[in-house]
């Protein structure tokens, strides 16, 4: 079997729906929130860029909403398939999820602010240890061409607020270590 075979040619989405599905991860992390968790989400949506295959909102610090999403839907389609599809999330996926996404054969992930801007909202915060390993270091570092979206400036403002909101109400200390 030959890359080009695992890796067809895929459309691209329109800007409307760039816009559409990325207002749905904030969807998706204010549900997120509703459950206790923090406010990230994440979706899957299929070829047509229309049809949402899977959401997933953040479980915990180390099942994140993108790469539990990401482990289910390789678990659920075929890899060429999921190279056709989309992972939209609000903010730039981690190392940990873009490496993730990779596995999985997601062709393309889509988001609207950068880690580096949420650092900026989440400060040193001991629930957000953020990494300073951005997607497009991960994805230029494998050996299959994933499509990167981002940061898309129009929603970065609204995803912005979202973690100002969450982030700035629990700054509460870290706890002590023993």
């Amino acid at each position: 079997m030959n890359i080009e075979s695992l890796h067809p040619v895929r459309t691209e989405p329109t800007r409307t729906q760039i816009l559409h599905h990325l207002r749905r991860s904030n969807e998706i992390a204010l549900r997120a929130l509703d459950l206790g968790r923090h406010p990230f989400g994440a979706l899957l949506v299929g070829p047509d860029h229309e049809m949402v295959l899977l959401e997933q909102c953040n479980i915990d610090t180390v099942n994140h909403a993108e790469s539990t999403l990401a482990r289910v839907a390789a678990t659920n389609y075929s890899p060429e398939f999921l190279w056709q599809c989309t992972l939209y999330t609000a903010v730039e996926p981690c190392c940990m999820c873009a490496g993730t996404a990779y596995w999985a054969n997601i062709g393309r992930v889509v988001f609207a602010m950068t880690e580096e801007q949420l650092l900026a909202e989440t400060g040193n915060h001991h629930e957000n240890p953020t990494m300073s390993v951005s997607s497009h270091y991960v994805y230029a570092h494998g050996q299959k061409p994933v499509v990167l979206i981002g940061p898309v400036e129009e929603l970065i403002e609204e995803t912005r607020q979202v973690h100002r909101d969450f982030w700035r109400n629990n700054d509460q200390e870290a706890p002590n270590e023993q």
